[in-house]
């Protein structure tokens, strides 16, 4: 199939911003594409040509996509640049650009869907000596037979910025109404399998029932549970009549794979963090039997026995090199709180029996392995919930999490089976669309951040300013970032790709006409940078009006 027909796709999707026209044309699309090419466009239709979870990445920043582009059309780099600048993006900007191309490519053949895909793949397998000429040379094979509209795209998916509005949810939709099958069903093997790609080509071959025969598979990545916040022990352990509170720890949350010899370890994002951390891995190895399985838990960063800030935990899974030093002057610690597969899939079972199970499998004999602390809690033993929380934080932890005992793992849902309870009040996870630069002696940083909220559509909403909780140093860590992402900037006012996650906390909700949302924040404050977020684990509208209504 010809590229330009999901071009046209992608300009028809860029259109319109209501959510059912996107999911009717996507799903329109996805019924004539061939049973080979559907999963690669469901991939594509995201602005990615890897799944979330793979280690692969085409690890091409703009300035060389730019590089290319002038090639290509006969312009110098600072032209290129000022085009960028002029239209937001390098996409409209190669659009634009294509205008003056002045070169021709004789004997050029319509570029197809399989083979852009497959050429944007090799990007990832190039390193070493000359790798940034050979990744021009493929960039510029595709561009050189683009036509304006094409090169728009095939430079934002090789940013990672498709800029069509459209998210895992409208796929799966799309996925669930061009081959009628109950959108529950789609998204509870998405969830499962974490590749929409395979979900969209089972759905077409074998329908409803052959997405019901998807499962876990070790190695493949499943959506967390996600937990809501509680109201008050007292009143969340009534409600579910038994509970299971464990510690809440304040380290990265991670899911572990053993499939045959593999072990992997991914984050919460389904990032791979498997090679930051090897003594884990070791540690992981040696206290499970030798069998297949999936479980979770939370490492987190210790010192002296007592454990560290989040931040510590974090620039330790991002570290690539000196891994050894880092080892040495971070140790790590894990607590085991949940068992997803072991030999089968578990994740219909209780989550009474699968910790029990966890319990008898497990050797944590070593002091870097251990089991999260927990009790088993009715209304006849309250006490023995808050005696946790207690101890938790004067141990340096967040709080305690809450869960029904009765309740199998529901993978990517945010539920009230799985509650957590901390001392501090609850914050939102934002991201950044813009800045401000700030004055006097902060004059050279960007002082104050306009942050965002996604709405029911997936487009982003702005929620409010926030220019407190920030030492200076973080200051300078995130005025990099700002630069890195920029996508214009005008008098003091900097606009930027939205990359940058935010935890923030804040004294009230009220009504805002000011901002998109509808709704702003009073008095927010940075508490920390989410470097182990991405734009889908960011708060809703949605969330924050349940809030404000209470």
């Amino acid at each position: 199939m010809r590229y330009q027909e999901l071009v046209d796709v992608y300009e028809a999707l860029s259109s319109t911003t209501k959510r059912l026209e996107k999911t009717d044309i996507l799903a329109e699309y996805f019924k004539k594409v061939d049973d080979e090419t559907l999963p690669i466009v469901t991939l594509l239709a995201l602005g990615k040509v890897f799944p979330f979870y793979s280690e692969d990445e085409m690890g091409i920043g703009d300035k060389l996509v730019m590089k290319a582009i002038g090639k290509v059309v006969g312009v110098n780099d600072d032209e290129v640049e000022n085009q960028v600048r002029d239209q937001g993006d390098v996409g409209a900007a190669a659009e634009k650009l294509y205008s003056k191309k002045s070169q021709t490519t004789f004997f050029s053949q319509p570029l197809s869907i399989k083979f852009v895909f497959n050429n944007l793949k090799k990007l990832a397998t190039i390193s070493g000596n000359n790798s940034t000429n050979k990744k021009i040379s493929i960039i510029l094979e595709l561009l050189s037979s683009a036509s304006a509209t094409e090169a728009k795209y095939i430079t934002r998916t090789i940013t990672e910025e498709l800029r069509i509005g459209v998210g895992e949810g409208i796929i799966r939709d799309a996925i669930s109404q061009a081959f009628n099958i109950d959108k529950s069903i789609t998204e509870r093997a998405y969830m499962l399998t974490n590749d929409l790609g395979l979900v969209s080509k089972v759905a077409k071959e074998y329908g409803k029932e052959g997405l019901e025969k998807l499962s876990l598979t070790p190695g493949k990545p499943v959506k967390p549970m996600l937990a809501q916040l509680s109201p008050g022990i007292s009143e969340s352990i009534i409600e579910m009549g038994e509970a299971l509170c464990e510690t809440k720890y304040d380290g990265i949350r991670m899911q572990v794979h053993k499939n045959g010899n593999d072990i992997t370890i991914f984050t919460r994002r389904l990032e791979n963090i498997t090679k930051a951390i090897p003594e884990i891995v070791e540690e992981i190895k040696n206290a499970f039997p030798d069998e297949d399985y999936i479980a979770e838990g939370e490492v987190i960063a210790t010192r002296n026995g007592k454990p560290l800030s989040f931040q510590n935990i974090l620039h330790r899974v991002r570290r690539k090199y000196n891994i050894e030093e880092a080892i040495e002057s971070v140790p790590l610690k894990v607590y085991l709180y949940d068992l997803l597969y072991f030999k089968k899939p578990m994740l219909d079972e209780p989550i009474k029996i699968r910790r029990k199970i966890l319990e008898d499998i497990v050797d944590t004999s070593s002091e870097n392995v251990n089991l999260s602390e927990k009790v088993f809690v009715t209304e006849d033993n309250i006490d023995d919930a808050k005696n946790l929380f207690e101890k938790s934080l004067s141990e340096g932890h967040e709080g305690i999490m809450i869960k029904d005992v009765k309740e199998p793992y529901i993978p990517g849902i945010r539920g009230k089976k799985m509650l957590k309870f901390k001392a501090e009040p609850e914050t939102l996870d934002v991201v950044v669309v813009g800045g401000t630069h700030g004055i006097g002696k902060r004059g050279d940083f960007i002082g104050s951040y306009m942050v965002a909220l996604r709405d029911e559509d997936n487009q982003l909403k702005t929620v409010a300013h926030v220019a407190t909780g920030l030492d200076d140093e973080t200051l300078e860590k995130l005025t990099k970032k700002m630069e890195e992402y920029k996508i214009s900037e005008k008098g003091t006012k900097i606009i930027v790709k939205p990359k940058i996650i935010l935890e923030i906390a804040y004294s009230e909700i009220v009504k805002s006409p000011e901002y998109e949302a509808g709704y702003s924040l009073r008095f927010p404050v940075v508490k920390r940078i989410r470097d182990d977020k991405g734009i889908d684990d960011i708060d809703t509208v949605e969330r924050l009006v349940s809030m404000y209504q209470g």
